[in-house]
């Protein structure tokens, strides 16, 4: 009955997972993990949470419970990066369950000695995201809109580079923050309990603003300023590593600094290549044939294999080759510019600008409206509404193009949305 009863528990909190849009697909080892992460109570509990930010206040009715004792649960799992807590401008402070990834899956690695059983979740998560293939699949390949981009390395740009935006910049990100932290990097921490792990470093990963100000209150992340951020981003330039951070314009909330050997992101980039399942940064490297001799460092350097050789074609130098780029597989990072001896390698600007959401709300409705859960953003709590949150998500699918604007509609099924939607396109065409 015991094992009955913590099933279901962990059932619900897989079911409330799946209500984001950046899910768990279910499977034994997701129970297995999920029951490391969280008690049989704590399972219980969270799957009643909403998707939406909400105050212990409100964890208080949902769970029956005195606020002083949800503070107290919610704490707990704040503390071990379950949870993240923000504070508003007001003072209050509100909980959010982050999702998997990028979220509790990595804050669980990211800080050594938090409790958990580091090892046993090294060997479960790689099983989960590296041999089993359902949920990197469904993060990475799930929609058009994606997760995370690359940031491009800015000491690979020209120096007339006018057409980089201060968004397009890991640095920029780095500037503007208002909190930084600095954890554990997740994805080598894992490496290293399998014997796996490259050299590059571990203590280099970056969380901004809200989601950093939570994991610096509860020892999961350091706090540290600008001037040591950029240090940073340095070091990891030189270590020729790519910036992978949140697909979005304003208020990053975290930026990676990927090997291609470890970093899911990057290995992801290579299983999934033909699906796009990384948004690009709005640069190609490009290869000056009579420069290039053939040595093969950015062969080396590119973390998801797009750079090849090829015979240069010369019959007087039949054995000459020249490096290759193939342009599907490219992330546009500049990694192989960098480490070109000759300076045969530069970047030159996308045909097409790729388009990144303005925020992490309007990632989030653009990825829930692509995979299908645009209706558990709206109606989260299922018996009430908060007319107040289903303004503000239907505010932004009102700014987006009309065919996914028709996809929210029909996720809805709301005549309310339909009627708003007609109402924007009768003005708009006036």
């Amino acid at each position: 009955m015991a094992h009955r009863t913590l099933k279901a528990s962990h059932q619900l909190l897989v079911e409330r997972l799946n209500r984001f849009p950046q899910g768990a697909p279910p499977s034994e080892l997701l129970f297995q993990i999920l029951k490391v992460l969280f008690t049989e109570e704590e399972a219980g509990l969270v799957a009643l949470l909403p998707v939406r930010p909400f105050t212990a206040a409100h964890a208080a009715k949902v769970w029956q419970k005195s606020e002083v004792a949800c503070l107290a649960i919610l704490d707990r799992l704040a503390d071990r990066g379950m949870l993240l807590d923000l504070e508003q401008p007001d003072g209050t402070r509100t909980f959010v369950l982050p999702p998997p990834m990028a979220g509790f899956f990595e804050f669980s690695m990211m800080r050594v000695g938090n409790g958990y059983d580091q090892k046993l979740l090294a060997e479960l998560f790689h099983q989960y995201l590296n041999v089993e293939e359902d949920f990197v699949r469904e993060l990475f390949a799930g929609g058009e809109t994606q997760l995370g981009r690359v940031f491009v390395h800015e000491g690979a740009l020209p120096g007339d580079a006018l057409q980089v935006l201060d968004f397009e910049r890991a640095s920029e990100v780095v500037r503007t923050a208002s909190h930084i932290g600095i954890g554990t990097c997740y994805c080598r921490h894992k490496m290293e309990h399998l014997g796996k792990a490259c050299q590059a470093p571990l203590d280099i990963c970056m969380t901004f603003n809200g989601t950093a100000g939570s994991l610096i209150r509860h020892g999961v992340a350091r706090r540290v300023d600008a001037t040591e951020g950029l240090d940073l981003l340095a070091q990891a330039r030189e270590g020729h590593l790519v910036q992978f951070g949140e697909n979005v314009r304003d208020r990053v909330a975290f930026i990676c600094n990927c090997c291609g050997c470890c970093c899911e992101a990057m290995l992801a980039a290579k299983r999934f290549a033909v699906l796009n399942p990384i948004a690009t940064t709005n640069f190609l490297p490009e290869v000056e044939a009579q420069g290039c001799n053939g040595c093969g460092k950015c062969v080396e350097a590119c973390p998801v294999e797009a750079m090849g050789l090829v015979s240069l074609g010369d019959p007087q130098k039949p054995k000459r080759k020249k490096a290759h780029l193939e342009e599907p597989l490219c992330l546009g990072c500049g990694v192989c510019v960098r480490v070109c001896p000759n300076q045969a390698l530069r970047l030159r600007p996308r045909a097409r600008r790729v388009i990144t959401p303005l925020n992490t709300a309007h990632r989030v409705v653009l990825m829930a409206i692509e995979r299908g859960k645009l209706q558990d953003l709206v109606f989260d709590q299922q018996a009430h509404l908060h007319h107040k949150a289903m303004a503000a998500i239907l505010g932004v699918v009102l700014r987006l193009p009309p065919l996914k604007q028709a996809l929210a509609s029909r996720q809805l099924r709301s005549r309310y949305l339909e009627h708003l939607l007609a109402r924007k396109d009768v003005v708009h065409r006036a």
